[in-house]
C-alpha cells in the first residue's frame, strides 16, 4: 500500500531535505522514525526538496509498505520517533498506481519572511532575513507583478540546478506588510533552485530603492543568473503548501502567520 504524509520541519539543523552523505538530511530522519513504525526500511519520496536551512510547514511525501497501521498510527508512531523540529502532521493511504508526491502535485507555495527594521532579532534569526534598511513593499509588489506567468526563469535558478527546463509557470506572488515583516508569498506549478531565493534577492534590491521596479523584468528577460544580484538567505523560506487534485482527499494546508 503506498501512505502519504504531511511533514513540517524546522530546517535550521538540517542539510537540506535530501539523505546526505556528510550532514544530515531531513530525509534521513523521517525515513529512520517511519522505519520503526513500520518494522521494516522504508524509503520516502517528496514533493519538493528545500535547501539547507530552508523550513516546511506543508511537506508531502508517499512511502510504499507492506505494514497494516492506522492513519493515526503512523502520525503518532512517527512522532514518537521523530526529533522535536520534525513532524508528521497527518497521514492518508492513496492510490499506488496513481498517486505520487512529486508527480501528481499541481502547485507549491513558498512564503519567505523578511524582519525589516533596525534592530536584529535574537528569537527569529532562524526564520527570518534581517534586512535594516527600509524596505518598500508597494514596489516590490509592482516588481512581482512582471514575473507572473509562464516564463523561463534561467535568471533566477541556482548554477548547480539540474532539472531540464527552466520553464515554470506563477500563478501567484504577492508581497505584503505586517508591522516589520515584509511576506512575499508565491505559488507556482514548480520551482527551481533558489528560485524563490534569487527572486526575494532582487526584490529587495528594488524595495530598498537600488533599482527600480522595472528591473525584475529585465532580469527575467536576460535569463542570466548573473543579472539578478544575491540570493536571499536561506532561512526567511518556508514551504507552505503542495496542492493536489481533489480527489486524493488529501488534507488541504493552512497558511501560517507571518511570523511563522
Amino acid at each position: 500500500m503506498r501512505i502519504a504524509l504531511g511533514i513540517e520541519y524546522d530546517g535550521t539543523a538540517y542539510n537540506g531535505w535530501q539523505r546526505q552523505k556528510s550532514g544530515i538530511g531531513v530525509q534521513e530522519v523521517v525515513e529512520a522514525a517511519l522505519a520503526r513504525v513500520a518494522d521494516h526500511p522504508i524509503e520516502v519520496t517528496c514533493a519538493g526538496r528545500t535547501d539547507t536551512g530552508v523550513h516546511a510547514s506543508g511537506q508531502v511525501i508517499h512511502f510504499d509498505t507492506e505494514a497494516e497501521r492506522s492513519e493515526r498510527g503512523w502520525v503518532l508512531g512517527a512522532n514518537s520517533n521523530l526529533p522535536p523540529d520534525v513532524s508528521v502532521s497527518w497521514a492518508r493511504e492513496v492510490s499506488e498506481s496513481e498517486f505520487h508526491a512529486r508527480y501528481t502535485a499541481i502547485s507549491r507555495s513558498y512564503r519567505y519572511l523578511i524582519l525589516n527594521r533596525f534592530a536584529r532579532s535574537a528569537l527569529s534569526r532562524n526564520r527570518a532575513w534581517w534586512v535594516h534598511q527600509a524596505l518598500d513593499e508597494k514596489r516590490m509588489h509592482s516588481a512581482a507583478r512582471s514575473l507572473l506567468g509562464e516564463h523561463d526563469f534561467s535568471a533566477f535558478r541556482a548554477a548547480g540546478c539540474q532539472a531540464r527546463s527552466a520553464s515554470r509557470n506563477v500563478t501567484s506572488l504577492d508581497v505584503s506588510r505586517t508591522g516589520d515583516w515584509v511576506v512575499i508569498d508565491i505559488t507556482a506549478n514548480a520551482f527551481l533552485q533558489h528560485m524563490v531565493r534569487n527572486i526575494t534577492g532582487v526584490l529587495a534590491e528594488i524595495g530598498s530603492g537600488d533599482r527600480e521596479p522595472e528591473w525584475a523584468r529585465q532580469v527575467l528577460e536576460s535569463r542570466d543568473r548573473t543579472k539578478g544580484g544575491v540570493a536571499a538567505p536561506p532561512q526567511g523560506l518556508t514551504l507552505l503548501s503542495v496542492a493536489y487534485p481533489d480527489e486524493f482527499g488529501l488534507p488541504k494546508e493552512t497558511r501560517q502567520s507571518p511570523t511563522g
